[in-house]
């Protein structure tokens, strides 16, 4: 069963890149869930990566929602460009904004936009410039659960939010049983996780149960911290997704591709849609689809709509950013980070990224990553 998944996984991230073309994510923390994810011949890839004046050593920190697809971006782009060095360090999407803004790292990865303080801190790093947001990746936060003899599950909006704010205490609870009638439900207590780390995980997680259950969640969907009280925490979308395997009646939320590589089952979400939607790349590409873009100028910071009860949409998605200075980026590495981030969100540094569970990102948003970051100074 878990294999035919894991298949249908690569199947339908495969499919969806022939619809809308390429981009993609997996969690947000100082994880490490490294595999060799790079299937396909990434030499190939890198042959047409433009180098430019690339030279020396880039630091770069922050979600590791990207972690696995930066591990592949960095591969082929330090293949092709001798003498670069690509140092990304998956601390977090908190902790990267903060290296970023003290002008530690030359580029960070957040899996949420820079707020108004931080672009305003960001000003005094980017001399006559601003940080900006530049999306390169996207997918699903899958919610992964451990419930022996319960091999499919369904839940709302509702529902979870009060899982997670532990005001549903039992898996036989009526909502859940009402929501799973086929369901064999055991009166085992529930043992939710949450990240311990500030992430944008979490906080696109707070966003979504925010839309979907605005009675029942009534934490600040704008933070990177975990605010609910109880449950269990864990650092990184690693431990609690390790949490959740080896506790038996546990639940708790990471990036898709955690829950592959733990072999964890995950959550259909009933949205008010037809039929209750999958966490897929194929599902969170429908989602991400309807993005709008929210940011001024070449800011790109997009819209999501977590509340969508689009057929097939799954809503708990994320996009991670690479910010960067428009202006005023340090005159030693630009060329490099322009260089890299031309092939990260070229047509070819997206298509490698298939084989790794990462969701497509729309063309359209694409092309316009594609033109700004030329035009970084």
């Amino acid at each position: 069963m878990k294999l035919q998944r894991k298949n249908r996984l690569r199947a339908t991230a495969l499919g969806a890149l022939a619809v809308s073309g390429a981009l993609v994510l997996t969690a947000c923390g100082s994880d490490d869930n490294t595999k060799d994810t790079g299937s396909g011949d990434s030499t190939a890839a890198a042959s047409s990566i433009k180098c430019d004046d690339a030279k020396g050593q880039i630091l770069a920190a922050g979600s590791s929602a990207q972690k696995n697809a930066m591990d592949l971006w960095v591969k082929n782009f330090q293949q092709a460009c001798a003498g670069v060095e690509i140092n990304y360090q998956p601390i977090g999407s908190g902790g990267g904004i903060t290296k970023f803004t003290q002008g530690q790292v030359a580029f960070a990865g957040s899996d949420s936009a820079l707020k108004p303080e931080e672009v305003t801190a960001s000003e005094e790093i980017c001399k006559g410039g601003k940080g900006i947001n530049l999306p390169m990746v996207g997918g699903p936060v899958a919610i992964g659960f451990n419930v022996p003899g319960v091999d499919s599950l369904v839940l709302d909006g509702p529902t979870l939010a009060k899982i997670f704010d532990s005001k549903i205490t039992k898996w036989n609870d009526a909502a859940i049983s009402k929501l799973n009638p086929d369901a064999k439900l055991p009166a085992t207590a529930i043992q939710a996780f949450h990240r311990s780390d500030e992430s944008g995980t979490t906080q696109n997680l707070n966003k979504y149960l925010k839309a979907a259950a605005p009675a029942d969640w009534k934490y600040d969907d704008s933070s990177k911290s975990w605010e609910a009280k109880g449950g269990q925490a864990a650092s990184g979308s690693s431990g609690v997704a390790s949490s959740v395997k080896d506790t038996e009646g546990a639940i708790g939320y990471f990036e898709l591709s955690y829950a592959t590589a733990s072999n964890l089952t995950t959550v259909k979400v009933d949205t008010g849609a037809g039929t209750p939607v999958e966490a897929t790349t194929e599902n969170a590409s429908k989602a991400i689809a309807a993005a709008k873009v929210k940011g001024t100028g070449n800011d790109l910071a997009l819209e999501l709509d977590y509340a969508t009860k689009a057929e097939g949409a799954y809503p708990i998605i994320l996009v991670t950013y690479e910010i960067a200075c428009d202006k005023g980026n340090k005159a030693e590495t630009l060329p490099s980070v322009k260089a890299f981030l031309n092939y990260t969100v070229s047509e070819e540094g997206q298509k490698v990224l298939s084989d790794a569970g990462y969701a497509p990102l729309p063309t359209e948003i694409a092309a316009k990553v594609r033109e700004i970051v030329p035009t970084l100074s």
